[in-house]
């Protein structure tokens, strides 16, 4: 047994310092991003926003708001819709502005195999991106996943895998082949691993550090829960993530295809984690008798279309960037300095 005294923070224990800048408006700020991934040698230009792989999140018209919307933002596709409709969206719209989400079970690699063998892939309209997910992966069996894989993928799919927290398996994820590592064990709204199994880490420090050992060797990190308000998003950035997923920011929108509940004369929808007892009874039939939930189910208030809030997230992230002066969302990190606080709201009327 070992302790690590040194303080682990989240985006709750730093607000960012505000500096000279020369700004005149927040039109100003561009706040895309241009990446060459490491290993697919594919170009990524766009707001580097990703809707998580939940249900309720990661559907196929959250993709098509996303693409009307226009600002290059992506989708993870939650890995439960049939192959017959994976190959009706692709054929639709293609694979730009989607990530194909897998798991490492046989099932999930079949399926992927028949995707790669389908129409679309074959005429260009298929899986540009792909994201393999697991809530641990510090297991050998995921390293063994990754590998089998990436053998059967085209060798200009951009891989995005995790969830991950230090430096040193961020490293082998990337030389083992991943262009993108997922970071975050426990941050989520609708997560208790923290809560069930004592694991996990501190937010804003995980992608701090695992942002370091990825950029040491090329490859990218994307931040992956703990952000409540459009400010954690801009931490995460300054922090050094080149990408941020969004799970709970995103939910309770037209764009969830989940039913509307009405309670008290207020309209809610469900929201949960992929882990959760909900989530596991709808689409594996229940909870394995060895696991127990890491996952909570609530009801989200009713937001309409995901339109508001986007303006909500891409406008306080050109704010954030004024008030340090980054003209672009690429100088963020580096003009970014933070200052430790015990309390950054007010909460009077809260």
């Amino acid at each position: 047994m070992r302790i690590e005294n040194d303080v682990k923070l989240d985006f709750k224990d730093v607000l960012i310092r505000p500096k000279r800048s020369t700004l005149g408006s927040r039109r100003e700020v561009d706040i895309s991003r241009e990446y060459n991934f490491k290993w697919s040698k594919k170009l990524f230009n766009g707001v580097p926003v990703i809707a998580a792989n939940m249900d309720g999140v990661g559907t196929f018209a959250m993709a098509r708001a996303f693409i009307e919307d226009g600002n290059g933002l992506t989708v993870a596709l939650h890995k439960h819709y049939a192959l017959e409709a994976l190959i009706e969206f692709f054929n639709q719209h293609g694979g730009q502005s989607v990530w194909y989400s897998i798991g490492i079970t046989n099932e999930d690699q079949e399926k992927l195999k028949k995707f790669l063998d389908s129409k679309p892939q074959k005429e260009g309209r298929g899986i540009e991106k792909i994201c393999i997910d697991v809530a641990n992966g510090y297991s050998q069996q995921f390293l063994d996943a990754i590998a089998r894989i990436r053998d059967i993928l085209p060798s200009d799919i951009t891989v995005m895998a995790g969830n991950v927290v230090t430096g040193e398996m961020v490293e082998e994820l990337i030389l083992s082949g991943v262009d993108v590592v997922k970071v975050g064990i426990g941050p989520g709204s609708v997560c208790t691993t923290r809560k069930m199994t004592g694991v996990g880490y501190p937010q804003l420090s995980a992608i701090i550090e695992c942002a370091d050992a990825a950029h040491g060797l090329g490859g990218l990190i994307c931040g992956d829960g703990g952000c409540t308000v459009p400010g954690d998003i801009a931490k995460a950035f300054g922090g050094g993530a080149d990408f941020v997923m969004l799970g709970g920011m995103l939910s309770g929108h037209d764009q969830a295809e989940e039913e509307i509940v009405e309670k008290a004369g207020q309209k809610y929808l469900q929201f949960y984690g992929m882990s959760s007892d909900t989530a596991m009874n709808k689409h594996k039939g229940g909870v394995a008798e060895y696991r127990a939930s890491e996952g909570k189910t609530v009801l989200v208030p009713y937001r309409g279309d995901v339109s508001g809030s986007l303006q909500d997230i891409l406008g306080g992230l050109r704010s954030a960037c004024t008030y340090v002066g980054a003209r672009r969302l690429k100088e963020l990190s580096k003009r970014t300095t933070f200052v430790r606080v015990t309390q950054q709201i007010n909460t009077v009327f809260s």
